[in-house]
């Protein structure tokens, strides 16, 4: 399982972010606590806050995946 944390901080950044996810076939979530959204629906990201820091997880590990989300990571 791989974790990244990032942050969005537009509308326009969760439309872009959950257009790369929804891309790849394996599950993506986004956690923020205890909730756990899937990382490819538009309004369950929205959800989750902007200007957060969210934890990204999928089940695979996938350089594509991360090196297209890397511009949302958190330091």
């Amino acid at each position: 399982m791989k974790k990244i944390r990032i942050k969005l901080m537009s509308p326009r950044d969760v439309e872009e972010f959950v257009n790369i996810a929804s891309t790849y076939e394996f599950d993506i979530d986004l956690v923020s606590g205890t909730a756990y959204i899937d990382a490819k629906s538009f309004l369950g990201v929205l959800t989750l806050g902007l200007k957060r820091e969210l934890d990204v997880v999928s089940v695979a590990d996938d350089r594509s995946f991360c090196r297209r989300i890397q511009k949302f990571a958190v330091a």
